[in-house]
């Protein structure tokens, strides 16, 4: 399908606001001395994430008895992370990603993600850090919609499930069968096959993120530990996570972690993922042996972030569906 020129005039006003948002990026990593890198789109492994889809590409010949499969990646992280443990300390990357799901007014099935990595860096430093990159592309935008005067709000999962939901977290995170009770007592509808992440998703939809992001910019952080990914557990409270989120005007922009460095618990962690995956969606992906190859060889401690672009540009300019921040007709989805 082509472009209408009709189309392109009625997304210009948020594409030129889109180019100074790039240009601030690429500005604040410069004086913060990062190297811009690149890392294949073409992957063996996709991601290990049990609820994001990826699309799978063709076939490669390895041998006569053996054909692989390769998938566009949903993130850069595995290949940056190599990277990382091959001696790089400051590294970010703009690119395309690629999840396999339905077309919104808050989601594209490609869509553009900024994801960077500071070996050294602490958890807290990368929320500061994160903050501080999109308040300098605040700075940057024409117009922009974003409130500064307020600051940034920094509140954890556990007081939010508190204060939105009536909820004691800690009372629940080893106890299923509780934590099913106390929400469906709230009239949500909890499945008896449901495991835990399925409840705390119920009531984060329900409660928690309808409330995130509206009267200040918010940073959301400490999840469970069951709700890790590839963040390290804290070490002075292995119940919660080094993970946070950004969240503007109820819209999740960002996800960060202080890193998981170790290789055996990740791998376990990956095949957890994948065995979830299969009971949910009757699918898996296989494991990168290189990405945990590359912790085994060290992977520093350090902390990395991937951050929306496109939903970026729809917190600072305004605009109601994604598909009027990007660059590619719409007729394509």
């Amino acid at each position: 399908m082509f472009f209408k020129k009709s189309v392109f005039n009625e997304k210009m006003p948020y594409l030129l606001k889109r180019q100074q948002i790039i240009k601030a990026v690429r500005k604040f990593f410069d004086a913060r001395n990062y190297w811009e890198v690149e890392t294949p789109i073409l992957q063996i492994s996709p991601c290990m994430d049990t609820h994001i889809h990826a699309f799978k590409t063709g076939y490669k010949d390895i041998s006569l008895e053996e054909k692989q499969g390769f998938y566009l990646h949903t993130s850069p992280e595995f290949g940056m992370k190599k990277l990382l443990s091959a001696g790089c300390e400051r590294i970010y990357q703009i690119c395309h990603v690629f999840r396999n799901t339905d077309n919104t007014k808050q989601h594209s099935p490609e869509f553009t993600m900024i994801e960077w990595y500071q070996a050294g860096l602490s958890y807290e430093g990368l929320m500061d850090e994160a903050c501080a990159l999109i308040d300098a592309c605040a700075l940057a935008v024409e117009d922009c919609k974003l409130d500064k005067a307020k600051g940034w709000k920094r509140i954890s999962v556990r007081e939010c499930f508190t204060q939105y939901a009536a909820i004691d977290l800690d009372m629940y995170l080893h106890d299923l069968g509780g934590f099913k009770a106390a929400v469906r007592a709230k009239g949500l509808h909890v499945a008896d096959d449901d495991e835990w992440d399925d409840v705390f998703h119920r009531v984060m939809l329900e409660y928690v993120e309808p409330h995130l992001g509206h009267d200040q910019p918010t940073v959301l952080y400490d999840y469970p530990a069951c709700m890790a990914a590839l963040a390290r557990l804290k070490p002075q409270n292995p119940d919660y996570a080094e993970r946070f989120e950004i969240y503007i005007n109820g819209l999740e922009l960002a996800n960060g972690f202080g890193e998981l460095t170790d290789a055996e618990e990740q791998r376990r962690r990956f095949v957890h993922e994948m065995d979830e995956k299969e009971r949910l969606y009757g699918e898996r992906y296989p494991v990168d042996d290189g990405f945990i190859a590359a912790l085994e060889q060290g992977l520093p401690p350090c902390s990395g972030i991937a951050l929306g672009v496109d939903r970026l540009v729809m917190a600072l300019t305004g605009a109601q569906h994604i598909n009027d921040v990007l660059w590619h007709p719409v007729e394509i989805f």
